[in-house]
């Protein structure tokens, strides 16, 4: 599959860096680096009717998104993050609410769209409104006969148990990090803190209690798990000269749904998906220009 069709659902927003604005949201960037890599990608969202909106528009079309399914919401702004980075450029977000991407709503041409996708991806976070959680998740379940991936996005207060358990039981794939094995295992009723079990033996378990196919575990530095009924694949961390990590962990996820996609093995998937996060990891920004993705760091 040369030029797989991929749809992303969810929050398009500007993350407000201490250094100036960048263009953002895990689904956003997932979809510029689903496009980058060979991908036919739809971005899903919302904007509002203000020069941020009209910008994110132009930036998912400079990267190759098809946004003829953009919504534009008059009466609400489009999404804005404040980030803060610490020693190590790791991010600590505060999102703010009621957005654009919060009233996304379902329509023909959705439906329409979906119908003929070869995959999907989406998220916790653009599921916090009721509005955007219902057509999310109307969208997955219109075609349930493709891969589902599920990007865990938790970002306090905006996710709760049942919102995760929900959402993987609409997936057929989840990416989560290490950070995130925890609290997602307490939501399924994984042992994790407190438990001899270690995270590749918690990630097993944690696929024999859904109804998932795989599940990814990104380690940062440390590179990758994983996990399928075939058992554990391991991806040792790949070097890099960290910038900052935001964006990251959404070009893995593009690099691997496409390997999956593709016909990749697991192993080659899983490599590929980590030099290409390495890669973004050296570049500031969720999104490197196009001509940067995939150089080495």
């Amino acid at each position: 599959m040369n030029n797989p069709k991929i749809m992303s659902l969810g929050e398009v927003l500007w993350d407000l860096f201490p250094h100036g604005e960048q263009f953002g949201g895990a689904p956003a960037n997932f979809a510029c680096h689903a496009a980058i890599l060979g991908a036919d990608t739809s971005m899903v969202s919302a904007v509002g009717v203000d020069p941020h909106g009209r910008s994110a528009i132009d930036i998912l079309r400079k990267y190759g998104v098809d946004v003829s399914l953009m919504q534009t919401c008059p009466d609400a702004a489009t999404g804005t993050v404040g980030i803060e980075l610490d020693e190590k450029g790791k991010p600590t977000f505060t999102i703010h609410e009621d957005s654009a991407w919060d009233r996304l709503a379902w329509n023909d041409a959705l439906g329409a769209k979906t119908a003929i996708v070869d995959a999907i991806y989406f998220g916790t976070l653009g599921q916090r409104s009721q509005v955007a959680r219902t057509t999310i998740r109307q969208a997955l379940r219109a075609n349930s006969n493709v891969p589902r991936i599920l990007d865990i996005n938790l970002r306090p207060p905006f996710f709760d148990a049942t919102l995760i358990r929900e959402s993987i039981e609409l997936a057929s794939i989840l990416k989560l990090s290490d950070e995130e094995l925890a609290t997602v295992n307490d939501a399924c009723g994984v042992p994790s803190d407190g438990s001899s079990l270690i995270q590749t033996d918690q990630l097993l378990q944690l696929l024999e209690q859904t109804n998932l196919d795989m599940v990814i575990m990104t380690r940062g530095a440390e590179g990758a798990v994983l996990a399928t009924s075939d058992g554990i694949v391991e991806q040792p961390g790949i070097s890099a000269t960290v910038v900052d990590t935001v964006g990251a962990g959404d070009s893995f996820t593009a690099a691997f749904l496409l390997g999956l996609l593709r016909g990749e093995s697991h192993e080659d998937n899983l490599q590929n998906a980590c030099v290409v996060a390495a890669g973004v990891c050296a570049h500031a920004g969720a999104v490197p220009d196009r001509g940067s993705i995939g150089e080495s760091p």
